[in-house]
């Protein structure tokens, strides 16, 4: 059996629960998708304070479920849509590793020239571009809208995000000329077939984007990187860390 893992390192079961599911519904038959939630840290990550925390924690989720008494992980797909960690998570672990935003930008990438995101709180849109630049796609995306509500972190009505985030994508594509729109954040997982009749360019969020990549390079069946900055970690000593991600350095080759 195929297994993943789907890291969420904020602290809401909610927005863990809601991915899950819809990662479920997206994988092949027989794979199985073990979501867990970060254990420390915010609720909704929603500063670089928060981020930079979310970045410990979901490096010590991926140390605890991976390690040599749990059961083998094929892959694993971190849940947050500022990409907590992914490189050092690619450095630690010798499987794939794949984060919701970079899988939502490379497939936008396949689908057109000029990619619009929507993403939910305007303080945070530096972050986002920043990590677009770090991908090297800044080029690729020709507009960004931040969206300010709260609504879809948690459950209830979501009337009126929806209206926001249709008039969003629908300005994306007037205003800038958008052909393909992101719709950034974890919480966004199975909301574009909702909305898709009333936005005339495809509609994609990164978890239905990430889980289908994690299974795609699992069959690749990839090699661990023996050379550069990915090799295995080095046996280092660590003070105050956990006993799964201290581990990792006293175990490593």
């Amino acid at each position: 059996m195929t297994r993943i893992l789907l890291i969420n390192a904020n602290t809401s079961d909610y927005v863990t629960q809601k991915v899950a599911g819809v990662a479920r519904a997206v994988v092949s038959p027989g794979t199985e998708v073990v979501a867990v939630t970060g254990e420390f840290g915010a609720n909704v990550i929603a500063t670089r304070t928060e981020l930079a925390i979310a970045n410990h924690a979901c490096l010590d989720l991926l140390a605890r479920y991976t390690n040599e008494h749990s059961e083998r992980c094929d892959a694993a797909v971190i849940a947050v849509s500022y990409d907590v960690a992914l490189w050092a998570a690619r450095e630690m672990l010798d499987i794939p590793v794949i984060g919701i935003t970079e899988a939502a930008l490379l497939t936008a990438c396949q689908l057109g020239t000029r990619i619009g995101v929507v993403m939910f709180g305007p303080r945070v849109l530096p972050v986002y571009q920043e990590l677009a630049a770090s991908y090297g796609l800044a080029s690729r995306i020709a507009g960004w809208r931040g969206v300010d509500t709260s609504a879809p972190y948690a459950a209830g009505d979501q009337d009126e995000a929806d209206r926001l985030a249709i008039e969003a994508a629908n300005s994306l594509v007037e205003r800038d000329g958008c052909e393909v729109v992101v719709l950034a954040g974890a919480v966004m997982a199975g909301v574009p077939p909702r909305l898709q009749a009333q936005v005339p360019v495809p509609l994609i969020e990164g978890v239905s984007c990430a889980m289908l990549q994690a299974e795609s390079l699992i069959r690749l069946k990839p090699i661990k990187p023996r050379a550069g900055s990915l090799a295995a970690l080095p046996a280092r000593v660590q003070v105050g860390l956990s006993a799964a991600l201290t581990a990792r350095f006293k175990d490593a080759p």
